[in-house]
This record gives C-alpha cells, structure tokens and sequence, in this order.
C-alpha cells in the first residue's frame, strides 16, 4: 500500500504540506522518494552536506527485517533481565561509577539525574560501549521514513540525522543500530540534535564519545521532566520521564531496578 506520490505537485508548486513525499512496504520507489524528500528536506533547512548524504543512502533491507522481528519485549520481566545480562551491567556499572565518581557525581549536580540511571541505560543499549551497531545511520533512517508503518515518526530523526551531518556530528558513513540510533546511549537523530550536549569540554558533540553521550542522556532526561532528588521506581515521579526515553514497560522497568541496585 502506498501513498499516492505527489512528485508532480512539488514540481508545479503546489503542494506545499510538511508530508508530501510518498511512502512505500519495499525497496521499489525508494530512488525516486529521495529526490522528493530532499525539496522537502531543504524547506527545512537542511543544507548540501545533508542533502548529498541523503542522496547517497540505500535502502536499507537489514533495518526493516530488524523492525518487522522485534521480540525481547514481548518477554516477561524476569527473562528480560535476563537476556539483557541483569547482573553484569549492574556489576560492571557499580565499578564505573566507583572509578569515574567525579563525573557522574557531576552529571547527577548539573542535570539531577543519579549514576544508576545512566549507567543502567550505557549497559543496556550497548554493553557500556561495546557494541554500537553496524548499520549506516543515514540509509537507516531514510528507510524507516520511506517504509509506510512509521514513516511520521521517523521523519523528524531522518531530518534530524541530515542536519547532524551539516554540522558535522556524524557524516554520511556513520554507523549505528538498526534503527539509526547513535552512540553509547544510542539516540535517534532528532534527539541527538535537540538534547545532544558536548560532555567532555572539546567543543564539538559526539555521540561516539562516552562522556558526550551520558552527558546527554542526562539532559535528554531533564528535558523530559526528570526531578532531581525524586524517586524512579514504579509509581515514584521519574519512572514516567524512564518511559520517554524507551516505551516498552518491560524495558522501564528493568532500567529502574537495575539503577537502583547500582545506585546502592
């Protein structure tokens, strides 16, 4: 099923609405959407940097396998943790924070957000930077936004991850997850772009950059309503902000238990 494409009305001028490009269920009309997608793109200030990088992606078959197959959050709590390796990042997290306590004691003064939680979220996205994806970020994104199932929520991130590539936080070869999230903490685009903060004082935001990417995933909860000093366990005031960064219960709560334990 697609949507009709509307290639001739950008043409002509007339159409002028946010969501004009098409979308499509495979990789057939994905060369001809980027053409469409980029006049959009521009409109928004997305500059030639992007607008190249954009033109230079695929689609993306890996992504959307990985997108149509997702399984670990169907699992109950306890399989759950223990498929994600409970133990270990709760291990391996008390031992990060004892070594580097400065900088999560300076994290938690600035944005309120205590060692647990973050580090909770290093483990679980990426085994404390160990495995950070293999996909391209850009070609990622721009499938997801051709792909119909999701493509407007997915359409900011893509925007996002163009523009990123303007300024030069991550370039057209950037790798990361399946879904185009980057980095230790494993942010999609578009808030890479609104939350992302430089953590490590060089000047410049990179996600690929543990103290970049805590340091973001910090702010990223702040932003989100996270209040300093307040619990985050079920029924507590921050598990609802734990909720905007994953939807998935399953997911929120494995992050409040196992912050709790490495908080101890």
């Amino acid at each position: 099923m697609k949507r009709t494409c509307l290639v001739a009305l950008l043409v002509s001028g007339l159409a002028s609405t946010a969501y004009a490009a098409p979308c499509g269920d495979g990789a057939a009309g994905y060369e001809d959407w980027k053409s469409v997608f980029a006049a959009e793109a521009k409109s928004e200030g997305v500059g030639k940097k992007g607008i190249e990088a954009l033109m230079n992606s695929s689609y993306s078959k890996t992504t959307i396998s990985a997108d149509r197959n997702q399984k670990s959050f169907k699992y109950s709590l306890d399989k759950f943790l223990k498929l994600r390796g409970a133990d270990t990042i709760i291990s391996q997290g008390r031992a990060r924070k004892s070594k580097s306590a400065d900088f999560y004691e300076g994290l938690e003064a600035q944005y309120g957000v205590p060692a647990g939680v973050i580090l909770a979220i290093h483990g679980m996205e990426t085994g404390f930077g160990g495995f950070m994806g293999d996909t391209n970020v850009v070609s990622a994104i721009a499938t997801l936004t051709w792909d119909c199932r999701r493509s407007d929520f997915f359409r900011p991130h893509l925007l996002g991850a163009l523009k990123l590539v303007d300024i030069g936080a991550i370039s057209s070869k950037s790798i990361g997850a399946k879904h185009g999230e980057l980095g230790h903490t494993q942010f999609l685009p578009g808030n890479a772009l609104t939350y992302g903060v430089d953590g490590n004082g060089d000047g410049q935001l990179n996600l690929n950059d543990a103290k970049d990417a805590l340091a973001s995933t910090a702010n990223y909860l702040r932003q989100k309503g996270w209040q300093p000093g307040k619990g985050y366990q079920e029924g507590e005031p921050n598990f609802a902000v734990i909720k905007e960064w994953n939807a998935a219960t399953v997911y929120q709560q494995a992050i409040a238990l196992m912050g709790a334990q490495i908080d101890r």
